[in-house]
């Protein structure tokens, strides 16, 4: 069974992924090809034709195309929660009851074009659609590995009308326990403040995670925001999660907050400086989340928790590491899976994965996300050849010991190498790496290569056979997914990648998964002593992970980088 899954049904994100035999073969988003930060109004296009070409598949030879987002009736209670919580907007009330599945109805005709453009013929592979929350739940559950009965996790902004989602999984079928239905969402409320906190929703989220650890959240009280009991919960929709005249307008642009979020709070944050209130308003936000998300699945998976102490994740809020971390540390959690691309780039995975279970593939468990495209030396030095800046480059009999050089001297080396990876963070593939132990490293990562916020923090990859050691536990941390308390004795030998909280999101590195990382970290421990290198995403603010050499040249000559590996060529300035 080949089983295509495409994603971008609600005008971001948009992926591909192709199964073979359950197997995950090749998966990328749009947004590396277009060089356009989430893609936004776009489709999978390119995604899509890499995910065929890489595997030698072709069009014919595809047995179903999988989207996740699917019509729902009259009946359904979503619909009817949507008209009843947005009674203020009749116009949306009215749509939801009697025009309620027009979203899925444009999205099937783009889709149905795409598939033209790709020549597929649906005849032969026909589109199936997957409900949204049940394409994240795929996304998690299929892929973890888990066996036995497994709790599964759903918190995301909306899919067509579900938000937040409990359910577990046996024998490879998904049972739903409860969803909730918008605007009553936590990653909602969530999104709704961090464009109060001036960052752009769906795309700045971490960044408010980030500020939390500087703010105190006992200085305000958001309980109002969101009523909660431990069964359900309320979003107040006079401050959050406002469509139509309630909401926040400025410079012609409205805001998912009112302006009675405006007077209680005060102005909207502007620039990248975190003053006061704003980094208490961070904190406080994500005490709110953490509290409610944890009440809701005390009642709601608990006991299906207790029977195997599993437990899979997905949906934007999936990505919040400081909630990961407070679900890890429950007595009855044994291990956590947190779906890599736990936004809606992923659901082109799950969608994939229950459309191939479904139809009699027993769909494997994923090993690692380098999924993306690999270039050869040729065609890397093809690429330098073709740059207007002319690069100069040697080629180097080994790279991973060269680059351990560089940054044992103090310098960052940006690293390209080999698939790149599926989802937001660079494992290895597509990285700027530093030496941990250098202070200052961060600082003039951020200042002069990376252009960000100089309060962001940086991640750890550290080799396996010292992460427990490092981050005090043994648990899988493979995907920059998890947040771990850093051991005393390690802080001060790795300042640059602990925050200010005394936590890491770390990625744990095995030989098996990427052998040329794991050489370049160990040559990098012979020099300095340390199992552990400072990790960030090959890009600047703004831009999306590079995926070509040229792309890889293009940030190379925009920032002040000055060493450059593109497989065995080390390009520099």
């Amino acid at each position: 069974m080949i089983v295509l899954g495409l994603s971008g049904a609600l005008t971001h994100d948009p992926s591909a992924a192709l199964f073979i035999d359950g197997h995950l073969v090749s998966a990328a988003e749009e947004e590396r090809f277009l060089r356009d930060k989430h893609a936004k109004r776009r489709w999978p296009l390119h995604a899509a034709r890499y995910c065929l070409e890489a595997a030698g598949v072709g069009a014919a030879d595809l047995d179903a195309v999988a989207f996740p987002f699917a019509p729902f009736g009259l009946g359904h209670p979503g619909r009817w929660h949507f008209a009843r919580r947005y009674w203020y907007a009749p116009d949306r009330a009215l749509n939801a009851l009697f025009n309620g599945n027009r979203l899925f109805r444009r999205n099937r005709r783009a889709i149905l074009k795409l598939m033209r453009q790709l020549e597929i013929d649906p005849s032969r592979a026909p589109f199936c659609p997957v409900p949204h929350h049940l394409a994240h739940a795929s996304s998690a559950y299929h892929m973890s590995g888990f066996s036995g009965k497994t709790a599964i996790l759903g918190i995301d902004g909306k899919g067509e009308y579900a938000t937040t989602f409990f359910g577990y999984g046996e024998n490879g079928r998904i049972h739903t326990i409860r969803e909730f239905y918008d605007p009553d969402s936590l990653g909602g409320v969530y999104g709704a403040l961090t464009q109060y906190l001036g960052f752009e929703m769906l795309d700045g989220e971490f960044k408010v995670m980030g500020m939390a650890p500087y703010g105190d959240s006992r200085k305000h009280d958001f309980g109002r925001l969101i009523r909660c009991n431990g069964r359900s919960f309320k979003v107040n929709t006079r401050l959050v999660n406002t469509v139509g005249l309630r909401r926040y307008k400025q410079d012609g642009l409205g805001f998912y907050f009112s302006p009675a979020l405006i007077d209680w709070l005060g102005p909207k944050r502007e620039g990248d400086e975190i003053d006061d209130p704003y980094v208490d308003y961070a904190a406080s936000m994500q005490d709110l989340l953490e509290s409610i998300a944890l009440r809701l699945v005390d009642t709601y998976l608990a006991d299906v928790i207790a029977e195997t102490g599993r437990i899979c994740f997905a949906g934007g809020v999936a990505l919040n590491v400081k909630l990961n971390q407070r679900i890890i540390a429950r007595p009855d959690v044994k291990e956590l899976f947190v779906q890599p691309a736990a936004s809606d780039a992923g659901t082109a995975i799950g969608a994939a994965a229950y459309v191939a279970h479904a139809r009699g593939d027993a769909v494997r468990p994923l090993k690692h996300v380098y999924l993306g495209p690999a270039f050869t030396t040729e065609e890397c030095r093809q690429a330098c050849a073709r740059h207007p800046d002319r690069p100069g480059y040697r080629v180097v009999t080994d790279a991973p010991a060269e680059a351990a050089r560089l940054l044992a001297d103090g310098h960052p080396v940006a690293w390209f190498q080999g698939r790149m990876e599926f989802g937001p963070r660079a494992l290895g593939n597509r990285s700027i790496l530093g030496d941990p132990s250098r202070r200052g490293m961060a600082d003039r990562i951020n200042a002069q290569i990376k252009y960000r916020e100089r309060w962001r923090p940086f991640c750890p990859s550290i080799l396996d056979r010292a992460a427990a050691d490092i981050l005090q536990t043994r648990h899988p941390a493979p995907y920059m997914t998890l947040a771990f308390d850093v051991a005393e004795h390690w802080k001060a030998r790795i300042p640059e990648v602990v925050h200010m909280d005394g936590t890491a999101r770390a990625q744990v590195v095995t030989r098996e998964t990427n052998p040329r990382y794991y050489a370049l970290i160990e040559a990098l421990e012979a020099r300095r002593g340390i199992p552990v290198v400072l990790n960030t995403s090959l890009n600047r603010r703004g831009e999306p992970i590079v995926c070509t050499p040229t792309d890889a040249l293009d940030m190379f000559y925009g920032s002040e980088l000055r060493y450059l590996f593109l497989e065995d060529l080390l390009v520099s300035k």
